[in-house]
């Protein structure tokens, strides 16, 4: 019997590259927003820091090289009446359903992260 040698790529960690300039950025885009829609945009503000930090995210082999990086597809478009349901769910459990929404926020941009291979 001969034995078969099957090479497979192991990832070896994770390496994000979101820096504190853009975590400033980002802060006071994220403020303006708040301010504008009068608090509105922080029912939408977990998604788009959850996509940013995941969008600059790269895969690392087992020696440290980039192999892969996630990009996450997610728009608002695409969850509107995921946003819109449970906005009224915060609203009528006077915030109690916020512990469970940053939950299902996580689920909702993960499902829309894909890993690109160089």
């Amino acid at each position: 019997m001969s034995e078969i040698t099957v090479a497979t790529t192991r990832i070896g960690r994770l390496r994000c590259t979101f820096s504190i300039v853009e975590a400033i950025g980002s802060v006071v885009l994220w403020i303006i927003l708040t301010i504008v829609t009068l608090g509105l945009a922080l029912i939408v503000f977990p998604y788009y820091l959850n996509r940013t930090v995941l969008n600059k995210t790269e895969l690392l082999d087992g020696s440290g090289r980039p192999i892969g990086r996630f990009n996450c597809t997610f728009n608002i478009g695409h969850s509107i009446g995921h946003v819109i349901l449970w906005a009224i769910l915060i609203i009528v459990t006077l915030g109690l359903a916020s512990f469970l929404y940053v939950y299902r926020v996580i689920r909702v941009v993960l499902n829309e992260t894909r890993v690109e291979y160089y």
